[in-house]
């Protein structure tokens, strides 16, 4: 568990980024506000990927081209329930992806693929730092 600030936040998150394989799937866990989409964008810049990504809420996933193939960034937050997760046709996002970047997680329940790397991301009583845990 470590405490950050935002530009470490995406200091860390370009690195990570520039040192994933391909195949690699992302989750990410913690509050509204914590710093979720913060780290997934400067990851995505780390893959490659040159247009600006967005918190992807509204549409449940987002596709961007990253250097070595398309970077999916899911948001699993507005799912009712997670049987709806299974309409997020995972087997061709994982087949056609090179990474997955995948907020709210725990929405998808058994339909969520094995992660590589799991993060949480906290507020902390300094406004300006964010406490980021990696399992």
């Amino acid at each position: 568990m470590t405490q950050v600030t935002e530009s470490q936040l995406r200091n860390r998150g370009e690195a990570l980024g520039r040192s994933l394989p391909p195949g690699s799937i992302l989750l990410f866990r913690g509050e509204v506000g914590a710093g979720k989409t913060t780290f997934i964008k400067a990851i995505a810049t780390g893959l490659g990927v040159d247009s600006a990504t967005a918190s992807p809420t509204f549409a449940l996933v987002h596709r961007y081209q990253g250097r070595r193939g398309p970077v999916f960034h899911i948001d699993c937050y507005r799912l009712g329930e997670p049987d709806e997760a299974r309409d997020l046709d995972w087997e061709g996002l994982l087949r056609d992806g090179d990474v997955l970047l995948i907020e709210w997680p725990d929405r998808a329940g058994p339909w969520l693929p094995q992660a590589t790397h799991q993060f949480g991301l906290s507020h902390v009583d300094d406004p300006d730092l964010r406490r980021l845990e990696e399992s």
